[in-house]
């Protein structure tokens, strides 16, 4: 977890930091504890879950 005293103004997702990357397997440890996924997902240490943003197939563009 995070060492530094934050306040209610300064903690949110611009506040958060790494403390351990590992890009070869998707995903990174922020120091709330919190993992973010290479795909956009996030889970939270008190188990909430941020789905991935994901583009609907039809909405990719075609190989020509």
């Amino acid at each position: 977890m995070c060492s530094e005293p934050t306040s209610r103004a300064t903690s949110g997702p611009a506040s958060r930091h790494p403390v351990a990357a590992h890009p070869e397997q998707g995903w990174t440890l922020l120091c709330d504890g919190s993992i973010v996924f290479d795909d956009s997902g996030e889970l939270h240490p008190d188990g909430r879950v941020v789905p991935p943003c994901r583009v609907p197939a039809d909405r990719l563009a075609e190989a020509a």
